[in-house]
């Protein structure tokens, strides 16, 4: 083996790592691989981002660790008051998660990165985390467990209960909700029977899996291929909700994370409304699906 950074045959093809560093790692083969190796020190650290991220640990270097010092989680996207988790778990099929900060030095945590007291410790040291914001029932895995080290509550809608039973606010109906102060949760049914955006300060839209941004595609587009619930319900639910939603960064579970003007972010959504119309259902398959 060279001295070289590799991916090991445990990749899921999850696309963080791609997400992290896309100008050195691309899929290949229904799995991601090194593509480049890294040209100076800026590029080793986005492959120790990604191995930091990467939920089955399977970027590798032959002849070193990933160095702690070099784990850049939580991180900051950007001029926002938004911190990419990192450390994705294998239980939530690698999603993302976010912590989001508010005023007065409170944050909010949404979705979950895979469990541990260090890393816990790590994020509320930043301040702390009064609420846990399940986008749906896929990534709840580690919900209750974060919620409880924090003293947060725990949020899922009711459609998606049963993988949450023991949360401490339930969502109803299909109305918009105020979580915080100009926090809003807007529920999706479509991806699953209880899906939920979260969007604050019209500035930022936690989508979950209901949409992403493709960088096949270079637009806002649903994953129909794991839909689990209705691709009726869920363009149904677009068309519903895109009227008057406004936002600058649309920071997914699954997918790419993107920031544009919240008027064409607006008439992008209001597209993706359009064409999830013209989708049926099909066979439901991950592997199929192309972030």
């Amino acid at each position: 083996m060279t001295d070289a950074w590799y991916v090991d045959d445990r990749c899921t093809n999850c696309d963080v790592a791609r997400q992290l560093a896309p100008e050195l790692i691309a899929e290949a083969g229904g799995r991601s691989e090194i593509v480049r190796q890294p040209r100076d020190a800026a590029e080793e650290r986005l492959l120790h981002a990604a191995a930091f991220a990467c939920p089955t640990r399977s970027i590798r270097h032959p002849s070193r660790r990933p160095a702690p010092e070099l784990d850049p989680f939580p991180m900051r996207l950007g001029d926002t008051d938004v911190l990419l988790c990192g450390h994705n778990s294998q239980h939530t099929a690698g999603a993302n998660s976010y912590l989001l900060r508010r005023p007065g030095g409170t944050q909010l945590m949404v979705d979950t990165p895979r469990w541990s007291e260090p890393l816990a410790a790590r994020y509320e040291a930043l301040g702390p985390v009064t609420d846990v914001l399940l986008t749906h029932r896929d990534h709840v895995a580690h919900g209750r467990r974060y919620a409880d080290r924090f003293g947060a509550r725990l949020w899922i809608h009711e459609g998606d209960l049963d993988a949450a039973p023991d949360a401490d606010r339930v969502l109803r109906g299909t109305r918009r909700t105020e979580i915080a102060d100009g926090v809003y949760a807007h529920p999706l049914p479509g991806h699953t029977r209880g899906s939920v955006l979260y969007v604050a300060d019209e500035r930022y839209c936690f989508s979950g899996d209901s949409f992403y941004w493709s960088r096949t595609t270079g637009d806002i587009e649903v994953a129909d291929s794991v839909t689990w619930y209705s691709i009726e319900e869920l363009a149904a639910s677009l068309a519903r909700t895109a009227v008057g939603l406004r936002f600058e960064w649309l920071l997914p579970g699954h997918g790419d994370r993107t920031h544009l003007p919240a008027d064409e972010m607006a008439e992008r959504v209001r597209r993706l409304a359009e064409r999830a119309r013209e989708q049926r259902p099909r066979p439901v398959d991950f592997t199929a699906v192309r972030w």
